[in-house]
């Protein structure tokens, strides 16, 4: 039975990490300062940090999301990436195992969003100066907030489903 249950959790692993990675590249909108992008990713990043915790927020965001930089030719932000991402989820996932997160989610998903925009912003410092980097925060902010409210839209539809997962 153990190894049935790891089983699953492994194909939700795989999965929530694939799915991460199709939705940042499905859509991508360069950002001109900072050579990067803006992509509808954070909003599985935050799914799996109510589905699976702080634990699978950490690693299919930082997996999920750094493999699209890598499959976009944004290898130069796969690492930044990998920390980033990983770090939205697990700030999100463990906001939402405290009392608080559970009855305010949105909560939860919004600092995951804002660290996100301040990680991104601290790299990027380094690769472009202060003045760029800057200019990648509204970008930033604004894909995390809508990650953000189309992970809680989802995960009230599928709370009102008979879908166990």
């Amino acid at each position: 039975m153990r190894n049935h249950e790891e089983l699953k959790l492994l194909v939700k692993y795989a999965l929530l990490i694939a799915m991460t990675t199709v939705m940042t590249m499905v859509i991508q909108i360069p950002t001109i300062n900072t050579n990067g992008y803006l992509n509808l990713g954070d909003m599985v990043v935050f799914v799996a940090a109510f589905l699976l915790g702080k634990r699978g927020g950490l690693i299919v965001g930082g997996l999920g999301s750094g493999l699209a930089d890598i499959l976009l030719g944004y290898s130069h932000y796969a690492p930044i990436t990998l920390i980033v991402k990983g770090l939205e989820g697990f700030i999100a996932g463990a906001i939402l195992e405290t009392k608080v997160g559970k009855r305010v989610p949105l909560l939860a998903t919004v600092l995951g969003a804002m660290w996100m925009a301040l990680g991104y912003y601290l790299a990027e410092i380094f690769m472009y100066g202060k003045e760029p980097a800057l200019l990648g925060i509204p970008g930033n902010l604004a894909q995390g907030l809508f990650g953000a409210i189309t992970c809680l839209i989802f995960i009230k539809a599928l709370n009102k489903t008979r879908i166990k997962i």
